[in-house]
């Protein structure tokens, strides 16, 4: 069973509006309601191609039962820990550029944290999970390092989608694919880039580390693909950017359906590119018809041998 774990969640208000004036009153056109958070995305997307999961984490209050609510008609499985306070609402604005306001996220008491790690001790080396999305600031700087001790004792493979300390930390215990993107990369290891030949030595470093696949998205200039010796890049696709929120989440859920439905890592990889594109291009997170749609256009060039170049 796959499981995705999203430790703040949140309800994402998306909202519309041509043109913003700072201290003024502004009005919406339009505005969408969605249950958010990292691993929650994973979950929908992984729903739309038809690869079951379960998503877990904390949920509390009339915010968490809207997410709640929202996932079952969805028919997406969930299995939260119930927490007293009230989970957050990020706001998404839409304008002529991308505006986000995120909550910090609730307070979780010793007692829930304790909940939600008896409930993981269920897991087995059958169960995959997800780990992604910020921590809320009552929740320890090493949570995720502690989930991860306990997960890979019990044999459970996991996916990562955290930046930071977090990922460092992570690395010794091999996780199947980390997804920084090229910002995130860059401060990782304190540096900058000016080409995406740079970028290779250490997406090659992540590897060395323990990362058994790494995507590092390039934003506009598509994204790389780290598997056993191999290094590939995504072509971009054209389109009109509309929902930058998701897209690695989409991407995430893309390679794991993939894995899960017995493609090839690199097969893997290019659906992981086709569903990350295809949520940047839609209001909400990509639907299966544009993820399949997209995906005639993705176009992998080999960055290792010569003869495997424009393979897609």
């Amino acid at each position: 069973m796959i499981y995705t774990l999203t430790l703040n969640p949140s309800i994402d208000f998306n909202f519309f509006l041509d043109e913003f004036h700072e201290g003024s009153l502004n009005r919406y056109d339009d505005s969408y309601y969605f249950p958010g958070g990292k691993g929650i995305n994973v979950s929908r997307v992984l729903h739309q191609l038809n690869v079951p999961a379960t998503a877990l984490g904390f949920l509390g209050d009339f915010t968490g039962a809207f997410i709640e609510s929202a996932l079952t008609d969805e028919g997406i499985s969930h299995q939260f820990t119930p927490i007293d306070a009230t989970t957050r609402i990020n706001l998404k604005m839409k304008s002529h550029v991308e505006t986000e306001i995120n909550g910090k996220g609730p307070l979780i008491s010793t007692k829930e944290q304790t909940e939600l790690f008896a409930q993981l001790a269920d897991l087995t080396e059958d169960d995959t999970v997800v780990l992604s999305g910020s921590l809320p600031n009552s929740l320890p700087a090493d949570f995720y390092d502690t989930i991860i001790q306990q997960i890979t004792k019990q044999g459970v493979r996991f996916l990562l989608d955290v930046t930071g300390d977090p990922l460092q930390e992570a690395l010794p215990y091999q996780p199947f694919l980390i997804k920084p993107n090229h910002h995130e990369l860059a401060d990782l290891y304190q540096t900058t880039f000016t080409s995406v030949a740079e970028m290779i030595p250490y997406g090659q470093d992540l590897q060395a580390k323990g990362a058994q696949h790494v995507i590092i998205s390039l934003g506009g200039d598509g994204s790389l693909f780290f598997t056993e010796n191999k290094v590939y890049q995504a072509l971009p696709i054209k389109g009109e950017l509309i929902n930058s929120v998701g897209a690695g989440d989409s991407m995430v859920a893309g390679f794991l359906a993939g894995v899960t439905l017995g493609y090839s890592p690199l097969e893997s990889f290019k659906l992981a590119v086709a569903s990350g594109t295809a949520t940047a291009f839609a209001a909400d997170l990509a639907t299966k018809a544009e993820i399949e749609a997209m995906l005639k256009q993705v176009k992998i060039n080999s960055l290792t041998r010569k003869e495997e170049s424009d393979e897609n």
